[in-house]
């Protein structure tokens, strides 16, 4: 008997916590759900502040708090925009990831992003000098040729036949390009030239194009490396940024680039 009662007990205890955490709602009864946030999700709107007390979970205070705007994710760039801390524009990107480009693979986006894309947003560094050639090798010069020059092995007698001749690189109209003209090839291809947006990162684009950019130099006895740069005014190296930044860093008028590149030849003879 005894037995019994606890049974029965217990499933009274059951019905009665059933009926007092589950009530539906009435003429004068909001009704109650037991642990009624796993089934229904608090829903919050940002940067709306509206508190009202029967749909809304924690105290006013709370809600505010909630409601706030946040600090960005790490990372976060702005629409159209991308690029490197360590290229002194202090927006972050992902070296090895996807980075947004909002040209199209049309003639008409083609001619923006030429106009458009004018500086490369990483320094003129050794290191970025070196990966560029190793890139370059690996994944243009078969058809463009080491020195880039338009003969790589597949034109070559010795190599294999290719329909059309590849780019001149070194040619006037390819040494007189913007850089946009370079990077929108890299992402789409040109002619009978696929793209390599899935084959190079964004830093890597930017290595090769400073690379064939370093082979233009070389063919015009000019200079273009991690110290001075007398080829262009689109890529700065990496010594006259460093000068800049140490100049803001002990709050004096930064110098120019042009000065700093005169100081280096001073010091260069």
């Amino acid at each position: 008997m005894n037995i019994k009662y606890q049974i029965f007990g217990f499933l009274l205890f059951i019905a009665l916590i059933s009926m007092s955490s589950c009530q539906s709602a009435g003429v004068n009864k909001t009704g109650s759900e037991y642990m009624p946030d796993m089934a229904h999700s608090v829903a919050y709107e940002a940067n709306s502040y509206a508190y009202y007390y029967n749909n809304r979970w924690g105290s006013e205070d709370e809600l505010h708090k909630m409601t706030q705007p946040r600090q960005p994710v790490e990372g976060t760039i702005p629409r159209g925009y991308v690029g490197s801390k360590s290229a002194g524009t202090g927006i972050s990107y992902t070296p090895n990831g996807s980075v947004p480009y909002y040209y199209a693979n049309t003639e008409e986006d083609r001619t923006k992003a030429m106009a458009e894309i004018i500086k490369n947003p990483f320094p003129i560094t050794k290191s970025s000098l070196e990966k560029g050639k190793l890139l370059y090798n690996i994944q243009c010069a078969i058809c463009h040729g080491e020195k880039a020059d338009g003969a790589g092995y597949l034109v070559r007698d010795d190599g294999g036949k290719y329909p059309v001749q590849p780019a001149n690189l070194l040619s006037d109209a390819f040494v007189t390009a913007s850089n946009g003209r370079y990077y929108h090839t890299l992402i789409y291809g040109r002619n009978l030239m696929g793209g390599y947006s899935d084959k190079l990162s964004y830093e890597e684009r930017w290595n090769v194009i400073q690379y064939i950019r370093s082979l233009q130099a070389a063919s015009k006895k000019l200079e273009y490396n991690e110290k001075i740069n007398t080829f262009n005014t689109t890529d700065t190296p990496y010594s006259i940024i460093a000068v800049q930044k140490a100049a803001t860093t002990a709050a004096i008028p930064a110098p120019t680039e042009e000065a700093v590149m005169q100081e280096t030849k001073k010091s260069e003879h």
